[in-house]
Protein backbone atom coordinates (compact mmCIF):
# COMPACT_ATOMS: atom_id res chain seq x y z
CA UNK A 1 0.00 0.00 0.00
CA UNK A 2 2.78 2.41 0.93
CA UNK A 3 4.58 1.69 -2.35
CA UNK A 4 1.40 2.39 -4.31
CA UNK A 5 1.00 5.68 -2.46
CA UNK A 6 4.56 6.73 -3.36
CA UNK A 7 4.10 5.78 -7.02
CA UNK A 8 0.86 7.74 -7.31
CA UNK A 9 2.42 10.76 -5.60
CA UNK A 10 5.36 10.70 -8.04
CA UNK A 11 3.01 10.47 -11.04
CA UNK A 12 0.96 13.42 -9.81
CA UNK A 13 4.12 15.41 -9.11
CA UNK A 14 5.47 14.93 -12.65
CA UNK A 15 2.19 15.87 -14.28
CA UNK A 16 1.75 18.87 -12.01
CA UNK A 17 5.27 20.16 -12.69
CA UNK A 18 4.71 20.07 -16.45
CA UNK A 19 1.40 21.89 -16.16
CA UNK A 20 2.87 24.52 -13.83
CA UNK A 21 5.81 25.11 -16.16
CA UNK A 22 3.50 25.72 -19.10
CA UNK A 23 1.40 28.15 -17.06
CA UNK A 24 4.48 30.08 -15.93
CA UNK A 25 5.77 30.49 -19.48
CA UNK A 26 2.30 31.47 -20.69
CA UNK A 27 1.96 34.13 -17.97
CA UNK A 28 5.33 35.65 -18.85
CA UNK A 29 4.37 35.67 -22.54
CA UNK A 30 1.05 37.36 -21.77
CA UNK A 31 2.85 39.91 -19.59
CA UNK A 32 5.21 40.78 -22.44
CA UNK A 33 2.31 41.00 -24.90
CA UNK A 34 0.28 43.31 -22.64
CA UNK A 35 3.28 45.56 -21.98
CA UNK A 36 4.44 45.75 -25.60
CA UNK A 37 1.20 45.90 -27.57
CA UNK A 38 -1.44 47.19 -25.15
CA UNK A 39 0.44 49.48 -22.79
CA UNK A 40 2.88 50.44 -25.54
CA UNK A 41 0.16 51.21 -28.09
CA UNK A 42 0.67 54.50 -29.92
CA UNK A 43 -2.67 55.83 -28.71
CA UNK A 44 -1.34 55.95 -25.14
CA UNK A 45 1.32 58.55 -25.97
CA UNK A 46 1.48 62.09 -27.26
CA UNK A 47 2.52 62.11 -30.89
CA UNK A 48 1.87 58.38 -31.15
CA UNK A 49 5.47 57.49 -30.26
CA UNK A 50 5.91 55.15 -27.30
CA UNK A 51 9.64 55.83 -27.06
CA UNK A 52 9.75 59.64 -27.10
CA UNK A 53 6.12 60.64 -26.54
CA UNK A 54 4.79 61.62 -23.12
CA UNK A 55 2.17 59.17 -21.78
CA UNK A 56 -1.28 60.68 -21.36
CA UNK A 57 -2.98 57.77 -19.52
CA UNK A 58 -2.25 55.09 -16.94
CA UNK A 59 -1.30 52.39 -19.44
CA UNK A 60 1.29 54.61 -21.08
CA UNK A 61 2.70 55.55 -17.69
CA UNK A 62 3.17 51.90 -16.69
CA UNK A 63 4.79 51.17 -20.06
CA UNK A 64 7.46 53.74 -19.22
CA UNK A 65 8.45 51.56 -16.27
CA UNK A 66 10.93 49.76 -18.51
CA UNK A 67 11.77 46.20 -19.48
CA UNK A 68 11.24 44.77 -15.98
CA UNK A 69 7.55 45.70 -15.99
CA UNK A 70 6.47 42.83 -18.31
CA UNK A 71 8.22 40.34 -16.02
CA UNK A 72 6.41 41.79 -13.01
CA UNK A 73 3.13 41.68 -14.92
CA UNK A 74 3.81 38.02 -15.67
CA UNK A 75 4.41 37.35 -11.97
CA UNK A 76 1.21 39.16 -11.04
CA UNK A 77 -0.70 37.09 -13.57
CA UNK A 78 0.87 33.90 -12.15
CA UNK A 79 -0.45 34.77 -8.70
CA UNK A 80 -3.94 35.37 -10.12
CA UNK A 81 -3.98 32.18 -12.22
CA UNK A 82 -2.57 29.86 -9.57
CA UNK A 83 -4.79 31.41 -6.89
CA UNK A 84 -7.86 30.72 -9.00
CA UNK A 85 -6.63 27.16 -9.63
CA UNK A 86 -6.05 26.60 -5.89
CA UNK A 87 -9.49 28.00 -5.09
CA UNK A 88 -11.13 25.49 -7.42
CA UNK A 89 -9.11 22.52 -6.11
CA UNK A 90 -9.49 23.32 -2.41
CA UNK A 91 -13.20 24.02 -2.80
CA UNK A 92 -13.58 20.64 -4.50
CA UNK A 93 -11.56 18.95 -1.75
CA UNK A 94 -13.95 20.28 0.88
CA UNK A 95 -16.81 18.49 -0.87
CA UNK A 96 -20.21 19.33 -2.26
CA UNK A 97 -21.90 20.48 0.94
CA UNK A 98 -20.94 22.67 3.87
CA UNK A 99 -17.86 21.18 5.54
CA UNK A 100 -18.85 22.13 9.10
CA UNK A 101 -22.32 20.62 8.69
CA UNK A 102 -20.80 17.48 7.19
CA UNK A 103 -18.35 17.08 10.08
CA UNK A 104 -21.13 17.49 12.65
CA UNK A 105 -23.24 14.93 10.81
CA UNK A 106 -20.40 12.40 10.63
CA UNK A 107 -19.41 12.88 14.26
CA UNK A 108 -23.01 12.52 15.40
CA UNK A 109 -23.43 9.31 13.38
CA UNK A 110 -20.16 7.84 14.64
CA UNK A 111 -20.91 8.75 18.26
CA UNK A 112 -24.27 7.00 17.91
CA UNK A 113 -22.59 3.95 16.42
CA UNK A 114 -24.11 4.45 12.98
CA UNK A 115 -20.96 3.78 10.96
CA UNK A 116 -22.86 2.92 7.79
CA UNK A 117 -24.77 6.19 8.08
CA UNK A 118 -21.47 8.07 8.36
CA UNK A 119 -20.17 6.26 5.27
CA UNK A 120 -23.28 7.29 3.35
CA UNK A 121 -22.69 10.91 4.41
CA UNK A 122 -19.13 10.65 3.04
CA UNK A 123 -20.44 9.31 -0.27
CA UNK A 124 -22.78 12.29 -0.56
CA UNK A 125 -20.17 14.86 0.45
CA UNK A 126 -17.28 13.54 -1.70
CA UNK A 127 -13.99 15.43 -1.81
CA UNK A 128 -10.63 14.79 -0.14
CA UNK A 129 -11.87 15.13 3.43
CA UNK A 130 -14.77 12.74 2.88
CA UNK A 131 -12.49 10.25 1.12
CA UNK A 132 -10.05 10.13 4.03
CA UNK A 133 -12.81 9.83 6.62
CA UNK A 134 -14.59 7.13 4.63
CA UNK A 135 -11.37 5.12 4.44
CA UNK A 136 -11.17 5.24 8.24
CA UNK A 137 -14.81 4.20 8.61
CA UNK A 138 -14.42 1.27 6.21
CA UNK A 139 -11.31 0.16 8.09
CA UNK A 140 -13.30 0.50 11.31
CA UNK A 141 -15.80 -2.08 10.10
CA UNK A 142 -12.94 -4.37 9.11
CA UNK A 143 -11.15 -4.23 12.47
CA UNK A 144 -14.48 -4.62 14.24
CA UNK A 145 -15.23 -7.81 12.30
CA UNK A 146 -11.75 -9.17 13.02
CA UNK A 147 -12.00 -8.36 16.74
CA UNK A 148 -8.97 -6.10 17.05
CA UNK A 149 -8.02 -4.74 20.46
CA UNK A 150 -8.36 -0.99 21.06
CA UNK A 151 -4.63 -0.46 20.57
CA UNK A 152 -4.50 -2.47 17.36
CA UNK A 153 -7.62 -0.76 16.02
CA UNK A 154 -6.22 2.69 16.83
CA UNK A 155 -2.99 2.03 14.95
CA UNK A 156 -4.73 0.40 11.98
CA UNK A 157 -7.39 3.10 11.54
CA UNK A 158 -4.91 5.96 11.90
CA UNK A 159 -2.55 4.31 9.42
CA UNK A 160 -5.34 3.89 6.86
CA UNK A 161 -6.41 7.53 7.17
CA UNK A 162 -2.81 8.74 6.98
CA UNK A 163 -2.19 6.79 3.77
CA UNK A 164 -5.29 8.20 2.09
CA UNK A 165 -4.42 11.69 3.33
CA UNK A 166 -0.91 11.28 1.90
CA UNK A 167 -2.50 10.81 -1.52
CA UNK A 168 -4.77 13.83 -1.15
CA UNK A 169 -2.35 16.36 0.38
CA UNK A 170 -0.05 16.77 -2.66
CA UNK A 171 -3.10 17.81 -4.66
CA UNK A 172 -4.03 20.41 -2.03
CA UNK A 173 -0.50 21.80 -1.64
CA UNK A 174 0.45 21.75 -5.32
CA UNK A 175 1.47 25.18 -6.68
CA UNK A 176 1.44 26.71 -3.19
CA UNK A 177 5.23 26.92 -3.45
CA UNK A 178 4.89 29.01 -6.60
CA UNK A 179 2.57 31.48 -4.88
CA UNK A 180 4.90 31.77 -1.87
CA UNK A 181 7.87 32.28 -4.20
CA UNK A 182 6.08 35.18 -5.89
CA UNK A 183 6.07 36.97 -2.52
CA UNK A 184 9.85 37.27 -2.64
CA UNK A 185 10.27 37.53 -6.40
CA UNK A 186 7.69 40.30 -6.68
CA UNK A 187 9.56 42.39 -4.11
CA UNK A 188 12.96 41.64 -5.62
CA UNK A 189 11.74 42.33 -9.16
CA UNK A 190 10.27 45.65 -8.05
CA UNK A 191 13.51 46.50 -6.25
CA UNK A 192 15.54 45.68 -9.35
CA UNK A 193 13.34 47.96 -11.44
CA UNK A 194 13.63 50.67 -8.80
CA UNK A 195 17.41 50.47 -8.83
CA UNK A 196 17.43 50.58 -12.64
CA UNK A 197 15.27 53.70 -12.63
CA UNK A 198 17.37 55.43 -9.99
CA UNK A 199 20.53 54.68 -11.96
CA UNK A 200 19.00 56.49 -14.93
CA UNK A 201 17.93 59.37 -12.69
CA UNK A 202 21.40 59.84 -11.22
CA UNK A 203 22.93 59.53 -14.67
CA UNK A 204 20.81 62.51 -15.71
CA UNK A 205 22.05 64.45 -12.67
CA UNK A 206 25.64 63.57 -13.48
CA UNK A 207 25.62 65.31 -16.87
CA UNK A 208 27.74 68.41 -17.14
CA UNK A 209 25.95 71.73 -17.05
CA UNK A 210 22.22 71.84 -16.42
CA UNK A 211 20.81 68.41 -15.49
CA UNK A 212 18.48 66.83 -18.03
CA UNK A 213 15.18 67.28 -16.19
CA UNK A 214 13.26 65.08 -18.64
CA UNK A 215 15.69 62.19 -18.22
CA UNK A 216 15.65 62.70 -14.45
CA UNK A 217 11.85 62.53 -14.38
CA UNK A 218 11.83 59.40 -16.56
CA UNK A 219 14.28 57.64 -14.25
CA UNK A 220 12.33 58.49 -11.10
CA UNK A 221 9.06 57.53 -12.78
CA UNK A 222 10.49 54.17 -13.83
CA UNK A 223 11.68 53.50 -10.29
CA UNK A 224 8.29 54.28 -8.74
CA UNK A 225 6.33 52.27 -11.33
CA UNK A 226 8.44 49.18 -10.69
CA UNK A 227 8.15 49.66 -6.94
CA UNK A 228 4.36 49.85 -7.12
CA UNK A 229 4.07 46.84 -9.44
CA UNK A 230 6.39 44.71 -7.33
CA UNK A 231 4.62 45.59 -4.09
CA UNK A 232 1.22 44.84 -5.64
CA UNK A 233 2.43 41.41 -6.77
CA UNK A 234 3.90 40.56 -3.37
CA UNK A 235 0.88 41.82 -1.45
CA UNK A 236 -1.55 39.74 -3.51
CA UNK A 237 0.70 36.68 -3.18
CA UNK A 238 0.90 37.05 0.62
CA UNK A 239 -2.86 37.38 1.03
CA UNK A 240 -3.70 34.42 -1.22
CA UNK A 241 -0.97 32.19 0.23
CA UNK A 242 -2.11 32.77 3.81
CA UNK A 243 -5.75 32.30 2.83
CA UNK A 244 -5.16 28.96 1.12
CA UNK A 245 -2.80 27.76 3.85
CA UNK A 246 -5.55 28.42 6.37
CA UNK A 247 -8.03 26.49 4.22
CA UNK A 248 -5.69 23.50 3.93
CA UNK A 249 -5.07 23.52 7.69
CA UNK A 250 -8.83 23.45 8.25
CA UNK A 251 -9.21 20.42 5.98
CA UNK A 252 -6.39 18.47 7.64
CA UNK A 253 -7.72 19.36 11.09
CA UNK A 254 -11.15 18.03 10.08
CA UNK A 255 -9.59 14.73 9.01
CA UNK A 256 -7.64 14.41 12.27
CA UNK A 257 -10.71 15.28 14.30
CA UNK A 258 -12.79 12.62 12.54
CA UNK A 259 -10.02 10.03 12.99
CA UNK A 260 -9.96 10.62 16.74
CA UNK A 261 -13.74 10.36 16.91
CA UNK A 262 -13.69 7.02 15.07
CA UNK A 263 -10.98 5.60 17.33
CA UNK A 264 -12.67 6.78 20.52
CA UNK A 265 -15.95 5.27 19.36
CA UNK A 266 -14.29 1.90 18.83
CA UNK A 267 -12.89 2.03 22.32
CA UNK A 268 -16.31 2.80 23.82
CA UNK A 269 -18.55 0.45 21.91
CA UNK A 270 -16.09 -2.40 21.17
CA UNK A 271 -18.06 -4.04 18.46
CA UNK A 272 -21.56 -3.36 19.78
CA UNK A 273 -22.33 -0.88 17.04
CA UNK A 274 -24.94 -1.58 14.46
Amino acid sequence: MANNVNVKKEEKSKGGASFSGIIILACIAVGVFVWKFIMGASGNFEGGNSETGHPHNFLGTVYKGGFIVPVLLGMLLMVVVFSFERLMVISKAAGKGNLDAFMKNVQASVNQGDINGAIEACDKQQGSVANAIKAGLVKYNQVKAEGFTSEEATETIHKEIEEVTALEMPMLEKNMTIISTMVALGTLGGLLGTVSGMIKAFSALATSGTPDQAALAVGISEALINTATGISTSALAIVTYNYFTSKIDTLTYSIDEAANTIVNTYRRFKGSLK
